[in-house]
């Protein structure tokens, strides 16, 4: 197969064509459809139309890659909510566009981005994607399916795929990520892909490390001059702070021994740097200016809810609160509840014990138990449409989390307590997310 350059010139392929229609003695349709399949095309006209786009687009071009056109609705709505968040390449992206930040300019935004000038031929071009022959769906189809060797094909076929980008800005090396397998972003590395580019959120490969929790990616990424101080989806977004917003204490430790940042409380809770907790909250609660710096990180994606972080002294020390349980730091749940710290405080989607819960850190529950938070707390957690009315017990159940099922039982946790939107308990909560071990806990403890 051909290797077509990075700047397709659809004069040359025409050349090209013309050439072999000639010494071949062929008709010139039959030149052009072999010059076409030379390059992995299906025909002619789909290689042409491929060729116009990548001209007209120019660098910023972006490729369509999910055959699926609800997929790009909801890349529509996350780059809105990325603007909402403040982050500047979201933003930029409306005001070069002349899109309002609505539903519908979000939209225009997207196809214009994928060189369509309405929405509509953006969907018609999805619809065809499967059969296309679009070099960037095919390497992302070979990512998906992990082909290591399939992948080092195509982009070596199409050099350009490395540096090209994908629906909101996202590349092959991020996308990598997401699969969990370190030979893909290997092979995208050594033929030159960029470990410091980030999508249009601002968001790196090594912020999908941290989000996934892959240290060997991570590992990867940082021996390849990853920068660790990026901001994704608000100021203090670093790869740090979005592991730790999940609890991902592996990923975490790992960049925290080469950089804290941002140095503030939510982070010295999660990291459990007793030290810096001292330098940014005093015995009497009172905290250092920096406490609540570069907080205008709150959510990795745009399932959870619209929020801004304020400058509240009390906010700033209960939400580090909720930070110090989801990372299953003991002692930091301490220092804070003793320095005025409200255990049971449902600062942004949840509270310590329900994001203890959730994310099965049983040192933490017991912790937060034993200093007193409600068991049968009811709260918010995750997105809109799932927590609402919660218990931290509902949590432990839809993520079959056992052994913190048996020490919220224990500390007297309501049983028939029943959630806000499906109005379930956490049985029905285990039942409904396949989590028959959990089911079968909660129904033996009655």
């Amino acid at each position: 197969m051909a290797t077509l350059p990075a700047k397709p010139d659809l004069a040359q392929l025409r050349k090209r064509a013309k050439e072999l229609a000639r010494a071949e003695s062929i008709k010139l349709s039959e030149a052009q459809f072999r010059v076409a399949r030379g390059h992995g095309f299906p025909s002619w006209p789909k290689l042409q139309a491929y060729v116009r786009r990548v001209a007209e687009g120019g660098p910023n071009l972006q490729h369509a890659y999910h055959v699926d056109t609800e997929y790009y609705s909801e890349r529509a709505l996350g780059l809105l909510a990325s603007a909402e968040d403040g982050t500047a390449g979201a933003r930029e992206a409306f005001a070069r566009h002349r899109q309002p930040l609505t539903r519908e300019g979000a939209r225009t935004v997207v196809a214009k981005k994928h060189g369509f000038g309405s929405w509509r031929g953006l969907r018609e071009h999805v619809a065809a994607l499967a059969d296309s022959g679009e070099p960037f769906a095919w390497a992302f189809r070979l990512l998906e399916a992990r082909d290591v060797d399939g992948l080092a094909a195509v982009v070596d076929e199409f050099p350009e795929l490395v540096h090209a980008r994908g629906t909101n800005g996202n590349d092959l090396l991020g996308m990598a990520g997401a699969t969990c397998d370190e030979r893909l972003a290997r092979i995208l590395l050594e033929r030159g892909a960029d470990p410091a580019r980030g999508n249009a959120h601002g968001w790196t490969p090594l912020h999908q490390a941290a989000h996934s929790n892959l240290p060997l990616f991570a590992d990867l990424l940082l021996d390849a001059g990853a920068p660790l101080d990026v901001s994704a989806r608000g100021d203090g977004g670093t790869p740090l702070v979005v592991a730790l917003f999940w609890g991902n204490r592996t990923v975490a430790e790992k960049l925290a021994t080469r950089e804290r940042s941002p140095r503030n409380l939510r982070v010295a809770a999660g990291i459990g740097d007793v030290e810096l907790l001292d330098e940014l909250v005093r015995p009497n609660g009172t905290l250092a200016p920096a406490a609540g710096a570069h907080r205008e990180f709150y959510r990795p994606h745009s399932g959870f809810p619209l929020w801004r972080p304020g400058d509240d002294p009390r906010e700033i020390l209960d939400e580090a609160l909720g930070w110090a349980a989801r990372n299953d730091r003991s002692d930091a749940l301490r220092t804070l509840a003793e320095r005025g710290a409200d255990l049971d405080a449902d600062v942004y989607r949840g509270t310590a014990l329900t994001w203890a819960a959730a994310q099965g850190k049983v040192a933490a529950v017991r912790t937060l138990l034993d200093l007193g938070a409600d068991v049968n707390r009811v709260g918010t957690f995750g997105g809109p449409r799932h927590g609402v009315g919660i218990t931290a017990l509902h949590l432990a159940a839809q993520n079959n989390r056992l052994d913190v099922i048996e020490v919220l039982v224990q500390a007297g946790a309501d049983l028939d307590a029943r959630d806000g939107l499906w109005n379930s308990t956490p049985e029905g909560w285990a039942d409904a997310c396949d989590s028959p071990a959990a089911r079968d806990l909660l129904a033996n403890a009655r």
